[in-house]
């Protein structure tokens, strides 16, 4: 029987959602491992002076439990 397990994490970045959703991913496999699969819950924008500075994701990531 497989198990898994969902966390929740918010990644950041002043490119694009595509790099925020990357990075976050990236640095999630650092410390758990048999990570299988990402929804993005919410995106978010900051701007400021009428330039998006920052993009900002909320995803749940689902991993295996060994």
């Amino acid at each position: 029987m497989t198990i898994a397990k969902i966390i929740e994490i918010s990644s950041d970045s002043s490119i694009s959602f595509q790099d925020a959703i990357e990075s976050g991913i990236k640095r999630a496999e650092r410390t758990v491992h048999n990570v299988k699969g990402a929804w993005i819950a919410e995106q978010k924008l900051t701007i400021d002076d009428g330039k998006i500075t920052n993009y900002r994701v909320i995803m749940r990531i689902s991993f295996v439990i060994d």
